[in-house]
């Protein structure tokens, strides 16, 4: 088995690590009803509306 020969720098290592720890952003849609950014399979906070059917009442509504 191959052996390192010398010891590996902690820039490298986390260099290395850092790659794949790296936060995505969140994929958004558009809400069929009002056209506002929503998170997938969410109910959109503006209109209430998920899958065309409304399913809370906002509370700008209200």
């Amino acid at each position: 088995m191959a052996v390192p020969r010398f010891k590996t720098s902690k820039a490298r290592t986390r260099r290395r690590q850092s790659v794949n720890m790296r936060l995505s952003s969140p994929t958004l849609v558009e809400c069929s009803n009002c056209g506002n950014q929503v998170l997938l399979h969410r109910v959109c906070p503006k209109c209430g509306y998920y899958r065309g059917k409304q399913i809370i009442v906002p509370d700008s509504k209200v």
